[in-house]
């Protein structure tokens, strides 16, 4: 969920609708095409802004499996600004890849942007889809597709805090409730921020089998990325909007942290922990290093500054990525109080496991 449309709904009113639901699903098997020994899969971004864990972790899950040549696609060479934090540099411009592969892409995975109408993009999506791309949208990059015009009578979700604009702008989708992903054939479309792992792993079990997504999940932490998921039971409600404010306008408890870039860092743990952190409406993290810096599955972070001057480091990052938002939010609990923990979790459309959701009750005062 973008941070500014979270602002700018401080003090309007969340109604829920109930909407079509789905049996449990499953995204096609890969089928080769163009002679390809591996699929061809883009994430594309927006170089102002784009949503930090639906774009590095399904690119970081899918290089980690290894099942398919993934690249990281930005509408202008150069820099991409991630939101709510970090900064990338992508493999190739959309022109570029377009000159490069003329054929497309097998897979399009599209996260929330900051311009869901921009032309460029949509034109892209479109053109992808007409070549034979299934087209993936994480998060609220729903909203890209639904205006590139790929949803209409198609079943599709997104996340919760998006679900009265979907339903008033886009009346001719079947959004589904209560679901982790939603697939219609050759689209799917996920819930919020928290659903870019366990789609990511039911993307390759597509590309390469459940037996290579269970030993990827297995070193991941993930056990399960079915579609069972309760999205009903998100919602911020007044204490979530007064934590918001406050957090907000009382800029002088703000504290900037910095988190080291070091070469072959996790991608996937790094956007997870830094992505709930910079949702306290507290917290502003920067990436230190000297240099660009290359993660583990090769994509190039950007430092915003060359050393910490001073600044604290992020608390954290020991962890495998599944308990990553755990620790974040119990950290989070910890510093800030419950009520900003559960607001980040509310944001990421995360409902915490049994033990970490009791260590985060212990601290209620």
């Amino acid at each position: 969920m973008c941070r500014n449309w979270l602002i700018a709904g401080l003090l309007g009113v969340l109604q829920v609708t109930g909407c079509v639901h789905a049996a449990d699903e499953r995204l096609p098997g890969y089928q080769p095409r163009f002679g390809r020994e591996r699929p061809v899969v883009v994430v594309v971004a927006q170089n102002r802004m784009t949503e930090l864990t639906d774009f590095v972790v399904p690119l970081g899950v899918l290089r980690r499996a290894g099942v398919a040549r993934v690249l990281a696609v930005a509408g202008d060479p150069g820099a991409v600004q991630l939101m709510p934090a970090l900064s990338v540099r992508a493999d190739a411009s959309i022109a570029e890849f377009q000159r490069d592969f003329p054929q497309g892409a097998d897979y399009l995975i599209v996260p929330a942007v900051h311009d869901s109408q921009e032309p460029r993009l949509l034109e892209f999506i479109r053109q992808q889809a007409a070549l034979g791309a299934s087209v993936i949208g994480i998060c609220d990059g729903v909203l890209a597709l639904a205006y590139a015009g790929l949803l209409r009578g198609r079943r599709a979700t997104g996340h919760w805090y998006s679900r009265e604009q979907r339903l008033s702008d886009f009346p001719g989708t079947l959004w589904q409730e209560n679901r982790r992903y939603v697939v219609d054939g050759q689209l799917m479309t996920t819930a919020g921020v928290s659903a870019a792992l366990p789609a990511s792993l039911a993307l390759v079990e597509a590309i390469a089998g459940t037996a290579k997504a269970r030993e990827l999940g297995q070193e991941l932490g993930v056990h399960d990325w079915s579609t069972r998921h309760d999205s009903e039971a998100f919602t911020l409600g007044s204490q979530g909007y007064l934590t918001a404010a406050g957090n907000y306008l009382t800029r002088w408890r703000h504290e900037t942290f910095a988190v080291t870039l070091l070469p072959g860092i996790d991608e996937v743990s790094l956007a997870l922990r830094v992505d709930a952190w910079a949702r306290t409406f507290r917290t502003q993290v920067l990436g230190v290093a000297t240099q660009p810096v290359f993660s583990a599955s090769g994509l190039e972070f950007i430092p915003q500054r060359t050393e910490s001057g001073g600044l604290p480091p992020l608390p954290g990052g020991a962890v495998n990525a599944a308990q990553t938002f755990d620790e974040a939010l119990a950290a989070i609990a910890s510093r800030y109080g419950v009520a900003t923990a559960n607001l980040v979790a509310a944001q990421l459309e995360y409902r915490q496991n049994a033990t970490a959701r009791q260590h985060v009750e212990m601290l209620k005062p």
